[in-house]
């Protein structure tokens, strides 16, 4: 393939069309099932498929087919066909569906105000991933402008991944003789450990979700008058935590929440940290005097890539600081993110956060625990056509060779195709870089990355063809 022809047709894309595109889709406030409850009454989701299917109708790959597939009261799906000139399949993956507002965005910024600024496009969604569509058949457009042979691609973009894919197996299923038996899995939902080379990830954490609640009175009283005598919801609180985490060290407690890390992942482990030096922690916005973890940066990778963490990531019964009066309050309610190690039976874990949260209630307070637990994923060994069309793509794109990393996030829909498609190669990457801040405040897409990027995944594309046609 010719890397420069495909930048000449992709970068002009990037930047008079996709772009334009992804700022309308920043704007619309289309948050994951999990976060918007009337979502299907709002109609934000469908005001976002609309665009990117539009869009994906008037950049049509020749001979692509696009249905909007809705199976009753689950999120919508995007499912788009493209006939390849080779017997194989590749299956492209990405979602639309956004993760809450978040508070902390700098002024001028906002999770619904696309503002472009130093080469960086910034808004809730457009890393996370909502280029992904745009990205995938610019791909299979620069391959066909060039007359190279692709197989078969499937592209599927589902509305539900940031609230654990729970409507994506019913999909699978119904899909499941369209999809076919992919032998390449691209997926542009994950991150990049610098903006100066391609990453590929070969491993994502599990997580469990889980609310917490403890309650010790029916109503709130004077805590003058009752504190010494009605325990403290908040302190049952943190009982029933110190079962799960030491909570001087962060170190999990529960041994179903611990995994071995391969061999393979800890050489990669061990160059990632070579390769970046202090980076590995300098990227987060430590407050001043605040101390990275871990003692030293190989541990601080593993940290973040094959531990088990405990994040208390929502609160409620307490009220704010400006009108918190002298009242012992009745509940604490507590959103738990617990992140598990790649290999670890997500299953076994949750059953022992359960058994551990609920058994022998402090002070006999009244518990309540809502949880579910989603799968990690560690890739298969990468094939020696992928290796070396990878390292090509990064070389000629970046300058510099590709790497491999682990990634803290989950993608459920890795664990699911892993299992149903145990032959296929998995190509994971994405523009979730340093400073990029998925979820949270001032999220960004890197353009210059996200445009080499996509060359990156057609010379893929194009490697995938060439070795299968062979």
């Amino acid at each position: 393939m010719d890397s420069s022809a495909a930048r000449r047709l992709i970068d002009p894309l990037w930047m008079d069309s996709i772009l334009p595109s992804l700022v309308e889709y920043i704007r619309i406030p289309n948050k994951s099932p999990h976060f918007d409850a009337n979502w299907q009454q709002h109609g934000y989701m469908d005001d976002a498929v609309t665009l990117v299917e539009r869009w994906c109708r008037s950049h049509a790959p020749r001979g692509m087919e696009l249905e909007v597939v809705r199976l009753p009261g689950r999120t919508p799906l995007i499912f788009m066909e493209i006939p390849g000139s080779i017997d194989d399949t590749v299956l492209l993956y990405g979602h639309l569906d956004k993760q809450p507002e978040m508070v902390g965005w700098e002024d001028g910024l906002g999770p619904w105000t696309p503002v472009l600024r130093d080469g960086k496009l910034y808004g809730r969604g457009g890393a996370d991933d909502g280029y992904s569509a745009f990205a995938s058949l610019a791909a299979i457009l620069a391959l066909q402008e060039q007359g190279l042979p692709h197989a078969r691609c499937v592209v599927i973009i589902e509305a539900c991944e940031e609230s654990g894919s729970y409507d994506l197996p019913a999909y699978i299923e119904h899909l499941r003789d369209r999809i076919g038996t992919p032998s390449l899995v691209v997926c542009l939902d994950s991150g990049a450990a610098n903006y100066e080379q391609l990453w590929l990830t070969v491993s994502l954490r599990g997580m469990v979700h889980a609310k917490l609640s403890a309650t010790v009175l029916r109503e709130g009283v004077h805590s003058g008058f009752s504190s010494g005598v009605v325990p403290s919801s908040f302190r049952v609180l943190r009982q029933l935590l110190t079962r799960l985490e030491d909570e001087s060290t962060g170190a999990m407690r529960l041994p179903e929440l611990h995994a071995d890390v391969p061999p393979d992942r800890l050489a990669e482990v061990r160059k990632m940290a070579e390769a970046l030096g202090d980076e590995v922690w300098t990227q987060f916005p430590f407050a001043p005097g605040v101390k990275p973890m871990g003692g030293d940066n190989i541990e601080r990778i593993l940290g973040r890539t094959w531990r088990s963490t405990l994040s208390v990531t929502g609160a409620a019964g307490m009220p704010p600081l400006e009108s918190a009066g002298n009242v012992l309050r009745p509940h604490t309610a507590l959103a738990l993110s617990i992140r598990l190690p790649p290999t670890t039976n997500a299953d076994v874990a949750l059953a022992a956060v359960s058994r551990e949260l609920t058994r022998d209630p402090p002070s006999g307070a009244q518990i309540a625990l809502e949880a579910d637990a989603q799968g990690g994923w560690n890739a298969p060994s990468v094939a020696p056509w992928l290796g070396t069309a990878l390292e090509q793509a990064s070389q000629q794109n970046f300058g510099r060779a590709f790497m491999c990393m682990g990634e803290g996030g989950s993608i459920p829909f890795m664990g699911m195709l892993g299992a149903a498609f145990p032959e296929a190669q998995f190509m994971i990457t994405g523009v979730l870089g340093p400073g990029s801040n998925a979820h949270g405040p001032n999220e960004f897409l890197h353009i210059e990355f996200a445009r080499k990027l996509t060359v990156c995944v057609s010379q893929v594309l194009a490697a995938h063809a060439q070795r299968r046609s062979a």
